[in-house]
């Protein structure tokens, strides 16, 4: 089973170091959350993986497949793509447009007006909504359209960066059950999440980042408690398994 693979990773912006050292598993269909308060390098995590950051040092596999350092498109032909916090929709232009944008590798129209007929059929929702700008959707039609638009080139593992960000609590499980619907559909997740509780139900393997470095990485079963994962997350220095890695096979 295909994984993403990222080893010792150092990345920056400029001379400020945000990573250092990082390592981590995703499993292809499974749910991987990374977790860890903020300005912790979640999202900078995400974006090196995707090449929207350069990496200084290690490595960014998928499968046999060397990622590291290749522009986005690269990152995004192989099979990798980033949903960016808030879904990164482009209010300004028609649901089919924000599609179409998913698709702009994609050279050939019948290629491309397959994929979009593809994610209508998944979201039936967003036909009735061709025509209409992305500005004027509801906050759940927009995370339908982000999904959608992720989707738009059959992609071997998704990078969602809070995908529950500015979303209503009911519409914050709606996407979670979402993400985990796609693991189960064979794709691999990797996913920075905020709302800790929720995406705990719906996580197989948890990565805890603390000062952009690892704290944890496991199940969740493998943390004893609450109050074992809050000083995992917030650094703590006495915190349960500081410095033992659990590796699974």
């Amino acid at each position: 089973m295909t994984s993403l693979q990222v080893k010792d990773l150092d990345s920056g912006y400029g001379r400020i170091q945000i990573l250092s050292g990082v390592s981590l598993e995703a499993k292809a269909g499974a749910v991987t959350c990374v977790f860890g308060p903020n300005g912790c390098g979640k999202s900078t995590l995400l974006r090196a993986i995707a090449g929207a950051v350069d990496t200084w040092s290690g490595s960014v596999r998928l499968g046999d497949q060397d990622l590291t350092g290749l522009p986005s498109h690269r990152v995004l032909q192989h099979g990798v793509t980033l949903m960016p916090q808030g879904g990164g929709v482009f209010p300004g232009l028609s649901t089919k447009e924000n599609l179409l944008m998913g698709v702009y590798l994609l050279h050939d129209r019948a290629q491309r007006r397959h994929a979009v007929e593809q994610q209508l059929e998944n979201f039936p929702r967003l036909r009735e909504r061709l025509s209409t700008k992305a500005g004027q959707l509801s906050g759940g039609e927009q995370m339908m359209l982000s999904i959608a638009r992720s989707l738009m080139l059959n992609p071997k593992f998704i990078l969602f960066d809070e995908p529950s960000a500015g979303l209503s609590p009911k519409l914050v499980s709606e996407a979670l059950q979402r993400v985990s619907t796609l693991a189960k559909q064979g794709v691999g997740v990797l996913m920075v999440e905020q709302n800790i509780q929720q995406a705990l139900q719906v996580a197989d393997y948890i990565h805890i980042l603390a000062n952009g470095t690892n704290r944890f990485s496991g199940t969740p079963a493998e943390i004893p408690s609450q109050k074992d994962f809050m000083q995992l997350y917030l650094g703590v220095k006495d915190s349960f398994n500081q410095d033992k890695e659990l590796h699974h096979g």
